[in-house]
């Protein structure tokens, strides 16, 4: 033992306390070391810092200017769907206030039609009447002619007097139905 305590004695110093030649190359690669991340590593790192905030500030940025842009877009969206709503709507009236006025036009051509076929049915039948009595009338007047004929004994087969006797003969009927009325 007497060995390490020569040597213990020798050192004088203690282990803890690191010798100046190991403090002065500690602080000189301290010193490399601050000086090389300073002046190299720090700007690098700081430009690549602000290039990743501004991408992300201006993703965010962007992001902004899209939901601004969607938003706008949502609302011209919504304002031509109300828009064609509303189109829609005017034309559906427009639709039935013409289907109104087609329906009118066609019930006033109709009627117009009907008063028309009624109106010639009259003047067919008025027409058929005036045939119908003047046939009555000639075949009256003949057989008018004949009952007088046979009543008086002499034929009345010359027209002239055929036809005033039939005219007499009617007069005299008419004056009758009008008496009795």
């Amino acid at each position: 033992m007497t060995i390490a305590a020569n040597l213990l004695a020798a050192e004088e110093t203690s282990p803890l306390i690191p010798h100046l030649y190991e403090l002065v190359v500690g602080g000189f690669a301290f010193l490399f070391v601050v000086l090389v991340v300073g002046k190299i590593l720090t700007p690098r790192i700081q430009q690549t810092l602000n290039e990743r905030t501004e991408a992300i500030e201006g993703g965010i940025k962007k992001a902004q200017d899209a939901q601004a842009e969607a938003q706008a877009l949502l609302a011209q969206y919504k304002e031509q769907l109300a828009e064609a709503r509303h189109e829609a709507s005017r034309l559906r009236e427009e639709a039935r206030e013409q289907g109104a006025q087609i329906k009118a036009e066609l019930r006033e051509e109709a009627q117009a039609e009907a008063r028309r076929l009624i109106e010639a049915a009259h003047a067919q039948i008025e027409a058929d009447r005036q045939q119908a009595f003047a046939q009555l009338r000639a075949e009256l007047g003949r057989l008018s002619i004949e009952l007088a004929g046979r009543i008086v004994g002499e034929s009345l087969e010359d027209e002239a007097r055929q036809r005033r006797t039939v005219d007499r003969f009617l007069e005299e009927l008419e004056s009758s139905n009008t008496a009795v009325r």
